[in-house]
């Protein structure tokens, strides 16, 4: 059985990577259609934030934005993405508070912990490898994280287990505050994707078998 199946398995500990997320969640158009991204520069991401705050502070705890979403305005200013038109967001982003743990949403090895230098990129990050009986190994990627809450390579986490927290500026890219989640195959992963946080509109068909929707790893 391969992702994201198994996580309909019974057997299969599925645990929430936010435990204890309440209320609906603001959903963040970043979109090249966003009206969101037209009250501030688009890599103004500190003036970006408080204009977050502004909106979900009434009634939202937490937000997201979509996976796939096509993003020229905000990664126009991005030369590693604008080069080559990777414009199509290969995670879903969640918005939670800086500092808020993250949980491993199954069993799991860290196979990277580090810092990527670089406006726009991912600055703290970790991989998981998740590996069981009953389905073949994947793997998901957590950015923007707190440099100073690093788990060590080769560390084996229980599904549950707290591994890392979100970052502020500048550790996590000097991006808002989220992680940006995404699911990448051992495929995907030999094809480069652990440093492909986005695809070019031509790439899309070859997705599935690289970096599947994050979606259903997701849970509340």
């Amino acid at each position: 059985m391969y992702y994201p199946f198994m996580l309909f398995n019974e057997s299969t500990d599925h645990c929430p990577i936010f435990p204890g997320l309440r209320g609906d969640p603001f959903v963040a158009d970043l979109s090249w259609q966003s009206q969101l991204l037209e009250s501030s520069p688009a890599r103004d991401q500190k003036a970006f934030q408080k204009i977050l705050e502004k909106i979900m502070a009434p009634n939202y705890l937490w937000g997201f934005s979509p996976y796939l979403e096509r993003r020229d305005t905000l990664l126009a200013d991005c030369p590693q993405m604008a080069a080559e038109k990777r414009f199509y967001h290969l995670g879903m982003d969640i918005i939670v508070p800086v500092g808020t743990p993250l949980c491993a949403p199954l069993k799991a090895v860290v196979v990277e912990s580090g810092y990527e230098a670089g406006e726009g990129n991912y600055g703290a990050f970790v991989l998981l490898r998740h590996d069981g009986p009953n389905f073949a190994p994947f793997f998901s990627l957590y950015g923007h994280l707190s440099r100073q809450h690093l788990p060590t390579e080769g560390q084996a986490l229980e599904a549950g287990e707290i591994f890392s927290k979100i970052g502020d500026f500048p550790e996590n890219g000097n991006w808002f505050h989220h992680t940006h989640l995404q699911i990448i195959t051992e495929k995907g992963l030999a094809e480069g994707y652990l440093s492909k946080g986005y695809c070019t509109k031509g790439d899309l068909t070859e997705m599935n078998a690289l970096c599947p929707s994050p979606v259903p790893l997701f849970r509340r």
